[in-house]
Order: structure tokens, then sequence, then C-alpha cells
């Protein structure tokens, strides 16, 4: 079928007087072409009328597109066993022409930023080789800029606020200020509740980015055009990063990621005929600037030092000084250490470990002769525990034994037990603390019950007399 230029070009060479021998000699086509679209006399391709097939049986296969669920196999399958003979490609072309099952089409949008405007925020999960340790399930976080596509990215072993707030902070650090809008996800990291546009920020990630000068937005669900930076950002960190180099440690990867990125940033990109660092020089002075002091980023603990001197954080235990046994300490958890301050003075400073690493941090200066260096010799007991062991022997004994059974845990049940031992009479408290022993019962509240019961005929026991009548 000839095209709609030369239609047009024998339509044109007939009304300049030449004749259909000339037209077809002249274009290279037969004459009984020419004729008919000289008969036509319209330089629009008609359209190729073929019978519909599947036209009698539309009621048919509307019913079973609903009955099946929009699976046009099955349809086909089910026509098949009525002995209804169309084809499949038959099927699905009646079915694409009256848009049964076909979802409307929306063209692709595209974002433009100006200088300054947005900075987008997201996380990926990726398994990288770290260390010894051969498929690592690390959090990638990764920050662009809208208008230069600056980016900075690092990884953590998890993702939770703290993390966000550790990461913004370098980034924005190391891009020397903040854009004026931070789109993200619906993740629950920064968003309460809601989604997109409604949407309602945790109150300390909004207290967060007002600190810095901006705010804010998580994008509609699905909105890919959205995301479709980070989206193919993390793509690109992870099959041109990764592979080919070695990780000895997370801290390791995080400065290879970080010289990565500004190698990166200085690269040609064909989309914008820029480069993302030439961007940058222009986009900085849109930007907010950082406010002039940088707070650093802790998580606040408080944690209870057990009978071995240790606080407990993330499953790690790091040294205290031993004054500090049984009393409650402020901890204060940031990226690189871990600080315990009482009543305000700072007492211990560790390196922070890893979630998950079940490590033991001691200093030098909290050991002693006496403590877990020499097996032999037990922690030394607080003041509580002294007056225990002070009393009857029943009471060292059940000392003994919560100790035994709740290791560095033995602190509160011991003084509650220390409780007990000032609140009750000796006697009966003696003779529930031996039943409780014999029986290898340590729960102090069950201990108290057995107390109340033992005193329960002599202290409390109500007499009745006969006075004027009356009861008293």
């Amino acid at each position: 079928m000839l095209d709609m230029e030369t239609r047009q070009a024998i339509l044109t060479l007939k009304a300049k007087g030449h004749g259909s021998r000339a037209i077809s000699t002249a274009l290279q086509i037969s004459r009984t072409s020419v004729r008919r679209v000289l008969r036509s006399g319209q330089p629009e391709v008609p359209k190729a009328e073929r019978q519909d097939q599947a036209e009698p049986h539309m009621d048919t296969i509307i019913e079973l597109h609903a009955r099946c669920k929009g699976n046009q196999v099955r349809v086909w399958e089910e026509l098949t066993a009525r002995n209804i003979d169309i084809s499949y490609s038959t099927l699905t072309a009646a079915c694409r022409r009256r848009g049964i099952g076909i979802k409307e089409k929306i063209p692709a949008g595209e974002y433009s930023f100006a200088p300054g405007k947005e900075m987008q925020h997201d996380t990926s999960p990726h398994k990288v080789d770290v260390g010894e340790k051969k498929n690592r399930l690390l959090q990638c976080a990764a920050l662009w800029l809208g208008y230069s596509r600056m980016v900075f990215a690092q990884c953590y072993p998890t993702y939770n606020r703290f993390y966000a707030k550790v990461f913004l902070t370098e980034a924005l650090k190391e891009f020397g200020g903040a854009c004026r809008r931070c789109t993200t996800d619906n993740t629950s990291v920064v968003v309460a509740k809601g989604t997109g546009a409604d949407a309602v920020m945790a109150p300390e990630m909004a207290a967060f980015g007002k600190r810095f000068g901006f705010e804010f937005k998580a994008h509609a669900i699905g909105d890919k055009n959205r995301s479709a930076v980070v989206e193919r950002g993390f793509h690109y960190i992870e099959n041109n990063f990764y592979p080919g180099r070695e990780f000895s440690s997370l801290k390791n990867l995080n400065h290879q990621l970080r010289a990565w990125c500004v190698k990166a940033n200085g690269k040609f990109r064909v989309k914008q005929q820029a480069k993302p660092i030439e961007l940058f020089r222009m986009e900085q002075q849109q930007m907010e600037p950082l406010p002039i002091h940088v707070p650093e980023v802790y998580a606040l603990h408080h944690r209870c030092v057990d009978l071995c001197g240790y606080i407990h954080v993330n499953t790690n235990r790091y040294s205290v000084p031993p004054s500090l046994i049984g009393r409650e300490v402020e901890v204060r958890e940031s990226i690189d250490q871990i600080r315990v301050f009482h009543h305000r003075q700072l007492m211990a400073t560790h390196d922070r470990h890893d979630e998950g690493c079940r490590i033991r941090s001691s200093l030098p200066e909290h050991r002693y002769a006496g403590r877990w260096m020499n097996q032999k010799n037990n922690p030394p007991p607080f003041p509580e525990e002294g007056v225990l062991r002070a009393g009857p022997s029943e009471l060292g004994a059940m000392a003994d034994a919560i100790k035994k059974r709740r290791g560095g845990r033995a602190v509160r049940p011991i003084r509650e037990l220390h409780r007990l031992y000032l609140d009750y009479p000796e006697v009966p408290l003696c003779h529930a603390l031996a039943t409780a022993l014999k029986y290898g019962v340590t729960d102090i509240a069950r201990i108290e019950e057995m107390v109340l019961k033992n005193i329960a005929g002599e202290f409390f026991l109500l007499s009745k007399t006969q006075e004027d009548g009356h009861e008293r």
C-alpha cells in the first residue's frame, strides 16, 4: 500500500497535466496503483478493513473476561471448550481495540528543579562482602541534589532515625548547606503517619529539618517519575562501586564510598551536558547555609550498671568505674563513641561497636585486682548486699541464688530483697526464704507473698469482744 507522500505526489503530478504512464515511470509504481489513487482523489491512506472474527462472540468474551479475572489465556481456553474457533492473537487484538482489560497509558512526566529548591533522600538494601563476612546485608543511604545531581552515599548495618540524622548531618556538611525541601518516600523513619501529600512527619525529624532550614516532603506511592533519579542512582552505586573492590570493615567501605562519590560528581553527564560539580557551584549559592553550630547527633539511653561494672548497649558491653555498680547512668551513643555520664560528669568514653557484635569493651583504668582478670575473685558487693550478708544466713544464701540465676541483672532483685529485710519481721522472712531456697524460688514477689502468709495469723489476727452489745 502506498504511503501518504507517494499518494500526494501522484495527485500533484496529475494536477500538472502528467498522464498515468509518466507518473508511473517517474515514481516507479504500477499504473494500476496510480489509477486507484486518482479514482480516490485523497492523499490519506485508506484504513484496511478486515472482518472481525471475534465480533459475533463479544458478549461471551466480556462475560468470560470478568469470570476469569482478566486472564486472557483462560478466556481463550474457555472459548475453545465452547467450540468457538478463534485464534489467541485474534482474541487479544479484539480486546485491545475495545479497551477490555487495558489500562489507560499516561505519558511519563519530567521534573525540573531550580538551584537549591529540592534534594532527594532514600535508602536501598545492598548485599556486600565486608571483611570475612560474605553477602552482608547493609542499608545504603544516599542524598541527591535535584538541580546539580550531586550525590553523597554511606552504608549502615540498619537504618533508623538515629542513623538517618547521622547520615543527613554528614551529607549536609559535605555539601555545605541544604536545599529548602527534602523529598523522601513514605518510610516510617521520617513519616509518622499518612502518605504522599497527607503524610505527617515525625516530630523529631521535622525538628531536625528545621535546624538546617529545610522541610521533609513525601512523594505519592508509586510515583516512579519522582523516585526515578534516586533508584537509578542506587543501580549505579550497586553496579559500579561494589564490583572489584575489597572492604576490610564497614568504616573502610564508607571511606571508599565517600571518595567514589567525589569522583562520580566530577564526571560529565550527557543529559545535563555538564559535570555535577560545575552545576553545584551555582546551586550552592541558592542553598540554605549551615547553622553556625552543628550539634553532634547521639542517641540517649539510661542504663543500670551491672554487678560486673558494665553497661549494655545494642548487645555490646562497655566498662564504667566500679563505684557506679548498681547505679543508673546516662549513655550518649554517637556514630563513633559511647560516652557514659553520671550527674552530668563524663565517667567513661568508648569506641562504639556495631549492633549485635556482643563485644565487651574494657578500659584499662577500670581494671582492678579481684575483678574478671581473676576468676576466683568476685565483684565487690554493693551496700545492700553487704547488709544482707551481715544478717541471717538465709539472706546471704538467697543473694547467692539470685546472683547465680540472674548474673549481671541481679542488682534490682537484691535491692528488693533488702527492702523485705527492712519491712518485715526477721523470723517469718527467714522461714519464707528457707522454703524458697528449698524449691529454688528466687522471684521476690512470690517470696513476699509467702512472708505475708506467714505473718497473717500472728500480726493481723482480729479479736472480737462483746461490749455494750457492740462488736469491737
